[in-house]
C-alpha cells in the first residue's frame, strides 16, 4: 500500500503539526513528549507517520520543511 492510500491528503493533523513545530524548535523527543503530555514512544510514532506523509527522512529535513512554510518574511524578502 502506498503512503497516499494510507494517509489520504498527506496533510499533517493538528497534533502532528504541534510535533513538527516543537521538533523544528530543536526539542528532543523526550522534551516534545513532555510538552504535549505523552510518551517518547508516541512521539517517535508521530515522527514516523509525519516523515512518511511528507516524504522526509529526518529531523533536519522536517525543520527545513517547517521553516519553508512558516508565515512571515522569507530570507529573500529581507534583502529586497
Amino acid at each position: 500500500m502506498h503512503a497516499i492510500e494510507r494517509y489520504g491528503n498527506r496533510t499533517p493533523s493538528e497534533r502532528e503539526q504541534q510535533v513538527i513545530q516543537l521538533v523544528a524548535q530543536g526539542l528532543k523527543n523526550k522534551e516534545v513528549a513532555d510538552a504535549i503530555g505523552t510518551t517518547e514512544h508516541v512521539v517517535k510514532n508521530y515522527l514516523r507517520v509525519i516523515y512518511d506523509k511528507l516524504g522526509l527522512w529526518n529531523r533536519v529535513e522536517l525543520a527545513l520543511w517547517y521553516e519553508s512554510r512558516r508565515p512571515g518574511p522569507t530570507l529573500i524578502s529581507q534583502y529586497n
